[in-house]
């Protein structure tokens, strides 16, 4: 599979190397072991999980602390022609309802979300008969009572996460500074 990936790395997103860790975090998250990655900021996390996106059969989700970060990614990954949508407050009802029928007719391979979003019933009740095939948290640092990003959303996803037993969990985050370590 992991030539699978480095195909689709070339074709797909125009590159000819993996960089740092991405192949083993592609490697471990394909044979669906859960991984926590750590890398620089613009060490290219992203692709660990949105190769494996690409490969597997069902949906990622990626929960994600940001709109504008959720928007941003979906806009980079429209461009590849990736099929992917998000939900959050941000859309008009109308755009809302357009990405729950992509989601539902299966026509989406990464779904981007909220914790608050993903928490939501509606939303629970969406996915519960959707295959998934990988739950990624990015900016997964915002689980950590650390520093000033803490969301408490994120510590009750362990609880979605266990809607999906057959997924495998790939958890993200930049490199923590030394102020934002606890002591």
């Amino acid at each position: 599979m992991i030539e699978q990936a480095r195909t689709i790395l070339r074709e797909t997103f125009g590159y000819d190397d993996f960089r740092l860790q991405q192949e083993a975090a592609i490697t471990q998250v394909l044979n669906k072991k859960d991984a926590l990655v750590i890398m620089p900021t613009g060490g290219g996390k992203s692709l660990c999980y949105q190769i494996p996106a690409l490969i597997f059969e069902g949906l990622t989700i990626v929960v994600s602390p940001l709109i504008s970060l959720m928007k941003d990614q979906v806009e980079q990954l429209r461009e590849y022609e990736i099929p992917s949508v998000f939900l959050n407050s941000s859309l008009r009802p109308e755009a809302y309802a357009y990405n729950v029928k992509q989601i539902q007719s299966g026509n989406v391979r990464l779904l981007y979300v909220a914790p608050e979003t993903l928490l939501m019933d509606k939303t629970k009740e969406l996915l519960k008969d959707i295959k998934v095939d990988c739950f990624t948290i990015d900016e997964a640092h915002c689980i950590s009572e650390w520093g000033h990003d803490f969301r408490p959303e994120y510590r009750q996803l362990a609880s979605v996460r266990a809607q999906f037993p057959d997924a495998v969990c790939i958890a993200l985050t930049a490199t923590a500074t030394t102020s934002s370590k606890g002591h």
